[in-house]
């Protein structure tokens, strides 16, 4: 699908979508409870209905209406193979759920999702009684449990998803654990699988996100579980607000434990206008200078990052670079790639660094290269363009934000 984005001013309200984040941890969750829980407040999306599909094919009972889903729980798998789409987080997230299992699974995907390592899960988890097989470090990933709990080492400094089903797991296992983690980036995301947990009746003791002690033999709980509205999702349209107008955008948890909240951080620096009320973010257009923002713990926030530094007076520096490279493109260099079309000046030769030369943001046809988010941040720099940018491969926001065109062109004049 191609998309064109004209330039335009934008202005209106929107309520962002719930966050999928929070969704998988939360059907992880009820699929491991002893009971019925309900999820409402669910938006779907690709990665959504990747861990749905999961939690059922592992024996979970989901039925829906509308944005409320009644899930039963229990692991007794159906099959023995799961897919879990293009999904990373589902991928690192339900391999250690798997893992409870005493027969084999075998994990696998399409797209992306194949060419993103997961050698990460293999040592720990053998550690921990689990038989495990991968495709020379990639998908599929075949295990054969049970997980029996144990002490281990993990290694969290490209990806803390592995940890978070670590976390997840670890509850039902035989014998207590302790999680020893060396290096540990995106604690915010540590911080939302704490919170799922605990919502479920989960103890897990946190020593500075150096050490986590997990008591073994624990029961999940069933509950009403609410889940919030998506901070990553709004980040491109709260920047769109920046550079091209005004808008509000609703159902943001100002509290929230989710790392790309900290795009308000970002947008307050640029010189934005930003005022919260309640569960509401309205960002208006004022005169934007350059910023300086360490991106290490909100990974995702980099293609919105980067176009607001496109519209900003002088050179921006957005640190984190390292944590770009396994995500659904390269993503450092696609940016880089969607910014250069447009004719704004960046350079990624550092390490760990970004830096864009604010400037005029020219017509130009771009590739998302499957990259939901680099589609959307696309979009928000057309309308701040000269004319107007052409996005090919525009579906990819089905990834995390199906209804992303709608709401653009409900803000568009």
């Amino acid at each position: 699908m191609i998309k064109e984005i004209k330039k335009s001013s934008v202005t209106g309200d929107i309520t962002a979508p719930a966050s999928k984040s929070f969704a998988q941890r939360a059907i992880a969750a009820a699929l491991l409870a002893d009971g019925t829980t309900i999820l409402e407040n669910v938006t779907l999306c690709d990665d959504t209905e990747a861990a749905i599909y999961t939690a059922r094919r592992l024996g979970a009972k989901i039925e829906n209406q509308g944005r409320k889903y009644t899930v039963k729980g229990g692991i007794s798998p159906e099959a023995y193979e799961l897919n879990i789409g293009e999904s990373g987080l589902s991928t690192r997230l339900f391999t250690p759920i798997a893992s409870l299992y005493n027969k084999p699974l075998t994990i696998t995907g399409h797209g992306s999702i194949l060419n993103r390592p997961v050698t990460m899960v293999e040592e720990p988890l053998r550690q921990l009684g689990v038989e495990v097989e991968t495709n020379a470090g990639y998908l599929p990933l075949t295990v054969c449990g049970p997980l029996r709990g144990g002490e281990i080492e993990v290694d969290g400094s490209m990806s803390s998803q592995f940890i978070t089903g670590l976390l997840m797991a670890l509850p039902l296992a035989e014998k207590d654990s302790i999680l020893n983690i060396a290096v540990l980036n995106s604690k915010p995301y540590v911080d939302m699988t704490l919170q799922v947990a605990e919502s479920f009746g989960i103890n897990i003791l946190n020593e500075d996100y150096r050490k986590f002690i997990i008591r073994g033999r624990q029961k999940y709980k069933p509950l009403i579980y609410n889940v919030e509205g998506d901070w990553s999702g709004a980040s491109c349209i709260l920047v769109a607000g920046a550079i091209a107008g005004e808008v509000t955008v609703g159902n943001l948890n100002p509290q929230s434990t989710q790392a790309d909240k900290e795009i308000i951080t970002a947008l307050i620096r640029s010189g934005a206008s930003v005022s919260i009320e309640n569960n509401e973010v309205t960002v208006r257009r004022a005169e934007l200078k350059s910023y300086d923002f360490d991106a290490t713990d909100c990974p995702d926030l980099f293609p919105a990052l980067a176009v607001l530094a496109a519209k900003c007076k002088g050179i921006s520096t957005i640190k984190g670079t390292t944590r770009l490279t396994n995500k659904e493109s390269d993503r450092a260099e696609t940016i880089a790639s969607m910014l250069r079309a447009m004719g704004i000046k960046i350079d990624i030769s550092e390490i760990d660094l970004m830096k864009i030369e604010g400037g005029c943001i020219q017509s130009a046809e771009v590739d998302s290269f499957n990259d939901h988010r680099i589609a959307m941040a696309a979009a928000v720099a057309g309308v701040a363009s000269d004319g107007s940018v052409l996005i090919k491969r525009a579906e990819a926001v089905n990834k995390s934000y199906p209804r992303f065109w709608e709401d653009m062109a409900a803000l568009m004049d």
